[in-house]
C-alpha cells in the first residue's frame, strides 16, 4: 500500500504543522534544522516532496525496489502545486523536493528569497500543445484561443514552443523569459493565462492549451502521441531534478537518493513506463 500524503494548498497550513512535528522532527532536533550544517541522522527517513506524476512515481519505484538495499529510508509526500514543495523544503518541513526545472527554481528563489539548490538531474517532461477541438497544428487559425501557463518560466517556455511551430512571432532576443507582451505577431490568436495545474481542465473551454508534461500525463494525455506540437529533448534546459535547501547537498541520505535516481534501473523504468512522454536526463550510472 502506498503511504503517500497528497497535500493541497487548502490543507497546507494544517499539514505544515503536522509535518514539522512528525516527519522532520521538532525545532530542537538538530537533524530538522535545514541548512544548519548539522549532520543528519542517516537512520531517519528522507522525506521528499514531489508532484504526483511522474515524480512521485519515480520516487516510489526507488522506494519499493532500490532504497532498502542501499540502506535508505525514503518517504514520499505528494504536492499538487508548484509552490508548496519549495516552501516546505526551505522551512525544513521536508528534506528535499523533486518537481521542477532550473529556470523555474531560479525565478522562485529570486521572488521568494528562498535558498533551494539542485542536486542531480533526473528527467525531462516535454511541454506540449494539446486540443480537443482540432487534430492538426494547421487547423489552429486566427480568432481561436490558446491557453498557456501563467507562471513566468513556463509561460516563456510555452510561447517559445508556439513560436518554434509558427503560431506566433516573438520579439528578437526575448528567449525563454518571454511574456505575452513580447509577442510581436499573435497572428490573430487570443491567449488565456491559466495556472499550470488546471490547464488540462481548460481544454474544454479553449481551442488549444500548452500543458506541462506531468499534468498532461495525470490527465490521461500521452504527450508523444496526443500533442499537436512537442518540445525537443536535445539541448533542452528544463530537466527536472532532486533539490534541497542550500547546505544539505552533502547529506548522506540525499547523496544515496541522487545515486539511485541516476541508476540504470531508474533509466529503464522511465523509458519503459513513459514511452517518450518522459525521458531520462542522464546516461547510465557510472
Amino acid at each position: 500500500m502506498r503511504k503517500n500524503i497528497k497535500l493541497t494548498a487548502a490543507a497546507a497550513a494544517t499539514a505544515a504543522l503536522a509535518l514539522g512535528l512528525t516527519a522532520c522532527g521538532t525545532a530542537s532536533d538538530p537533524a530538522a534544522k535545514s541548512g544548519s550544517g548539522a549532520k543528519a541522522d542517516e537512520s531517519r527517513a528522507l522525506v521528499v516532496a514531489a508532484s504526483p506524476t511522474p515524480h512521485a512515481d519515480i520516487l516510489n519505484y526507488v522506494k519499493d525496489n532500490l532504497a532498502k538495499k542501499a540502506g535508505l529510508k525514503l518517504e514520499v509526500k505528494e504536492f499538487t502545486d508548484y509552490v508548496l514543495p519549495n516552501t516546505a523544503t526551505e522551512s525544513g518541513q521536508v528534506d528535499a523536493n523533486f518537481f521542477q526545472h532550473k529556470p523555474y527554481l531560479d525565478d522562485f528563489n529570486k521572488k521568494n528569497n528562498t535558498h533551494i539548490v539542485p542536486v542531480v538531474n533526473v528527467h525531462l517532461e516535454p511541454l506540449g500543445l494539446y486540443s480537443k477541438k482540432v487534430k492538426d497544428l494547421k487547423e489552429i487559425k486566427s480568432g481561436q484561443t490558446v491557453a498557456v501557463p501563467n507562471d513566468t518560466t513556463n509561460e516563456g517556455r510555452a510561447l517559445k514552443l508556439l513560436a518554434d511551430n509558427g503560431l506566433i512571432t516573438l520579439k528578437s532576443g526575448v528567449g525563454s523569459g518571454a511574456k505575452l507582451s513580447d509577442i510581436q505577431d499573435m497572428k490573430g490568436l487570443e491567449f488565456k493565462e491559466i495556472e499550470a495545474a488546471t490547464l488540462p481542465r481548460a481544454l474544454n473551454d479553449v481551442d488549444a492549451a500548452v500543458i506541462n508534461g506531468n499534468y498532461a500525463i495525470e490527465a490521461g494525455l500521452k504527450p508523444a502521441k496526443d500533442s499537436l506540437a512537442l518540445e525537443k529533448a536535445q539541448g533542452n534546459p528544463y530537466a527536472n531534478f532532486l533539490a534541497v535547501k542550500e547546505g544539505n547537498e552533502k547529506d548522506a541520505r540525499v547523496q544515496k537518493l541522487a545515486e539511485l535516481l541516476n541508476s540504470p534501473q531508474v533509466k529503464k523504468f522511465i523509458e519503459d513506463t513513459y514511452a517518450g512522454s518522459v525521458v531520462p536526463a542522464f546516461g547510465a550510472a557510472k
